[in-house]
Formats: structure tokens, sequence, C-alpha cells
């Protein structure tokens, strides 16, 4: 099945990541990550923007109201959800200035985790990590990793899906409150002529939505890793997929402008949806 794209905003991103709907904030926000920058979309369609540092990876709302922030090299909390709210520091998580935060996600039980990468992209120069509460002290989940992606979980919370894009694959665990990820395999494959799986989302029938980079599309994967879905994208670098709106059945998609020609793919950084006719669920929040 392919599905339409139709563009949300103007290319408003240099490099537009991590979708995030909250009814809470009253829609959606997503980073522009190497700006620095959280954006937020309004009723109106008009999109606000909040500087936060260097980086901006990830955005997850807090449990207790308020929102997180994975920045650079530290993760930085707002207590309210206004988008303007003062920001406090857990510290700085590493010192290296070469190796920052990229994208990173929620377990079921409200542990936040993040991924680092290189800013080169170095072959195994990052690692997937796991902040405890409640300070934030990050543990490694999974070391020498290179590009550190898509996590997101199955219906149920027993499964979580991963993508180190450099590997070409999402990979799948298993996931228990106690102890856990664990039991790292493979779930799909994508051809290289086809993109790099990049962001990733499970909708409510456990399928898996992956962006391509450089690959023009979003993929759905069935829970047997078929592929049934495609949604075309008239810009080849396609970051992240997060399913919003008061029913939850908007698909939001990011996409990068980086080292892309803007003559020849104008739309480069523009935020589009698809209507893909399944649901999505509520984004799983941190305890922090």
């Amino acid at each position: 099945m392919t599905i339409s794209a139709y563009t949300v905003t103007d290319p408003v991103a240099a490099h537009g990541e991590g979708p995030v709907w909250s009814a809470r904030w009253g829609g959606l926000r997503w980073v522009d990550m190497l700006a620095g920058d959280v954006l937020a979309l309004d009723e109106r369609g008009a999109v606000r923007r909040r500087h936060v540092g260097a980086v901006a990876a990830v955005v997850r709302p807090r449990m207790a109201g308020g929102y997180l922030v994975a920045a650079e090299r530290e993760l930085l909390l707002a207590d309210t959800d206004d988008l303007d709210a003062p920001l406090r520091s857990l510290g700085e998580a590493w010192s290296d200035p070469a190796i920052r935060m990229n994208e990173g996600g929620c377990d079921p039980d409200g542990r936040f985790y993040i991924g680092s990468m290189a800013y080169d992209a170095g072959r195994g120069r990052g690692s997937f990590c796991v902040a405890e509460p409640p300070d934030g002290r990050l543990r490694v989940v999974l070391p020498e990793v290179t590009i550190s992606n898509g996590f997101d979980f199955s219906p149920d919370g027993r499964l979580a899906y991963y993508a180190d894009t450099t590997t070409g694959r999402v990979d799948v665990l298993d996931y228990d409150p106690e102890g856990g990820l664990s039991g790292r395999r493979p779930f799909v494959s994508v051809d290289p002529a086809q993109g790099a799986p990049d962001g990733l989302t499970v909708d409510a029938e456990g399928g898996v939505w992956v962006a391509l980079w450089d690959g023009g599309a979003v993929h759905r994967y069935d829970t047997g890793g078929g592929l049934d879905a495609v949604i075309d994208l008239p810009v080849r670098k396609v970051t992240a997929v997060a399913f919003g709106g008061e029913r939850l059945d908007r698909l939001f998609i990011t996409t990068s402008a980086l080292n892309v020609d803007r003559g020849e793919q104008p739309e480069a950084g523009a935020l589009f949806a698809a209507d893909p006719g399944v649901a999505g669920r509520p984004v799983l929040p941190t305890a922090l």
C-alpha cells in the first residue's frame, strides 16, 4: 500500500528530528537538532522556536509535568509544559566534545534512554544509555554503536525496537520491568538502495513505521517484519515519525536539509504528515 504525504510547514528546520505529540502541550514538538532548537506547532499551524544549546536531540514529556530535553552532553528538565519554561541541567554526562546525544525515548516504566554518536559518525564511538531515576545518571545499555536512532515499544510493552542506522537494520529486544532490555536481534534489514533506518514509531496494531534517511520514504513493517505500507516524500533525508492529532491517527514526519541542494529539494527541512489509516499510541513519558 502506498500512502501520500503532504506538507504541514515550510522548510523550517536545517535538521528536523524527533517529533512528539502530547495533548498536554496542545500539539506537536520536534527539534532542529544541530541548531539546538525545540520547535512547537500551534493550532493555527504557526511554528514557535526555543533555543536550548548547541544541540537539541530529544524532547519528551515528564510524568510529573514539564518536559525533558536531551542537549549536546546533558539532560535538561523543565518543571512546566510551557515551551519557554526555565531549564535546569542534570549535569554533563561525559566530557568528550566529539560525542553528542542523538536520539532516544522512554520505556513503559518511565526510564529515559538516550543514544550518542560522534560528530564525525565514527564507527562504534557511540553508546545507548538509560538515565536512572532520580538523578538521571547514565548507564550504558548497548556499547559501541555508531548512529543511535529510533526507539519505541510494542503495544503490550514487551518488545522494544531500536535502530543503529549504519547497520541498515531495525533490531528488536525483549523488555522486562525489572531486568530492562535484553536479547537484541534483527527485526528487519533495509536494502541500502532504499535508504537507512532512522527514527521510528510503533502503532496501536504493533506495526513499526521507519523513516528512511536518504530514502525519501517511510516504511511500515508488520509484526513479522513484512513491508506492508510505504509513504513517499519529495525529499530524500527523512528522519523521524510520530503519531499525533486528537485521535492519534495522523503521522507526522520530520526531514533534514543537511548537505541538500534546496534547488533540487526545496521542501527539505519541512514537517510533513500522512493519514495512514491506523492510530498510534500516546507518547511514553519520563519519570525524571
